[in-house]
């Protein structure tokens, strides 16, 4: 769990004037942490903020919390990562929304961070990769009953799992990667 909880980031990303949601920030680091060894900070940043928003103390403070914590929930030995979505009493839909969000963000950090292409993954890597591609769909039209409310939880514990599973299988590669170049904040 993180010390940041999903609406300090939301806050945090907003005051900075950050284009991206919380989910998807999240999602994009998760991404990029799997298969990028180093993951440079300032690249996230880069990422994040413009040059306003990057000379924020508060906001680099924040992020620079989230990245570590998350790095350290990878990388640990106790299956302690979690993404950062919104809390469960938030309404359905707008959780729904952020988890579809969150694997986009998630998908784009796999491919930022040197995944050509996620045919080449080896199988079970694969096969999660294409359930979060399925995930990005996830939406609630109608009024949620209780077996969405479960579908959800279902979800969200398959993310967790999956992506802790996926950065044990992409160790391989995060040991032949060099970083990717820091990207020109604007």
């Amino acid at each position: 769990m993180l010390s940041v909880g999903f609406p300090e980031l939301e806050d945090t990303l907003a005051a900075a004037g950050s284009a991206t949601e919380a989910a998807e920030a999240h999602g994009s680091l998760c991404g990029a942490l799997c298969v990028a060894s180093p993951y440079p900070i300032e690249n996230w940043l880069g990422e994040l903020l413009d040059d306003h928003g990057a000379n924020s103390e508060h906001a680099r403070r924040v992020l620079e919390s989230v990245f570590a914590e998350t790095r350290q929930a990878l990388s640990g030995t106790g299956m302690q990562f979690m993404p950062l979505l919104p809390d469960d009493d938030e309404p359905l839909a707008g959780r729904a929304s952020a988890l579809a969000h969150w694997c986009q963000g998630f998908l784009y950090g796999l491919s930022n961070g040197r995944i050509a292409s996620f045919d080449t993954l080896p199988d079970e890597a694969g096969e999660i990769v294409r359930d979060i591609t399925d995930i990005t769909r996830a939406s609630i039209d109608a009024e949620p009953t209780e077996t969405d409310e479960q579908a959800y939880s279902e979800l969200v514990e398959f993310i967790r799992v999956g992506v802790q599973l996926l950065y044990e299988e992409l160790q391989p590669l995060r040991e032949a990667s060099t970083p990717p170049p820091s990207p020109v904040l604007h």
